[in-house]
């Protein structure tokens, strides 16, 4: 008989990697196409979080407008480019690796995305993530995404992890609100891709750096240990 573990569910762009300026050269790659102005990094940072359509429509609509057709023609010019370069320059914020070293003594780690699985996997293999994850699933993965909460409780059955032994690591309202919705407690990221200002995303705990996440996990998970 398996035993569930603890377990400790991340979501992806913004909280484990700033993956802002891959997504900006594929973001940008859409506007050359259209032959629109680019954008920055900073100014995609405000874009993500919702999936690639969404990004593509803000960025349309920050350099000229956009059209249903216009984003339908873009999605999969971004999508390749992205795909083709996963990595080139998205890094791990500061502390994310040793940190998650550490809580791998203590719980099954997973991510729990709405980046289409293909891509996610293809950034954890590309950040040789692959032994620290025991399970990965994006927006793709099943019939619901964030923040409906089966998205995050099926990431954790399929780690091996226990619900009730469990917590969310997320940056936005989404994953707040599926953190919420399967009644795991949840940590925000303040320096992550925010989508609301921050007292309005109903986080138990808030950090400003990743080093700082054990010590918000003891006091708002205190069952993983």
């Amino acid at each position: 008989m398996t035993v569930s573990r603890p377990c400790i569910a991340f979501d992806l762009d913004g909280t484990l990697v700033d993956t802002a300026p891959d997504l900006s050269a594929a973001m940008n790659a859409v506007l050359r196409h259209f032959g629109r102005r680019e954008v920055d990094a900073a100014q995609v940072r405000d874009m993500v979080g919702h999936g690639a359509r969404r990004t593509i429509e803000k960025g349309l609509a920050l350099t000229g407008g956009a059209t249903e057709a216009m984003v339908d023609e873009g999605q999969p010019i971004f999508l390749q480019h992205y795909a083709d370069h996963i990595c080139d320059l998205s890094r791990p914020w500061d502390d994310v690796e040793s940190v998650l070293d550490e809580l791998s003594e203590h719980a099954v780690l997973a991510i729990c995305t709405n980046k289409p699985i293909k891509l996610a996997e293809s950034l954890i293999a590309a950040l040789g993530w692959q032994d620290r994850i025991a399970a990965i699933l994006g927006a793709d993965s099943l019939d619901v995404k964030k923040p409906h909460p089966r998205h995050l409780t099926e990431t954790i059955r399929r780690a091996g992890g226990s619900l009730s032994r469990s917590a969310y690591v997320g940056d936005s309202g989404t994953d707040m609100k599926a953190a919420r919705g399967a009644g795991v407690p949840s940590v925000l990221v303040s320096f992550g891709y925010l989508d609301a200002p921050i007292h309005e995303l109903d986080a138990d705990i808030v950090i400003d750096r990743f080093r700082d996440l054990p010590a918000a996990l003891r006091r708002v998970a205190p069952a993983i240990w």
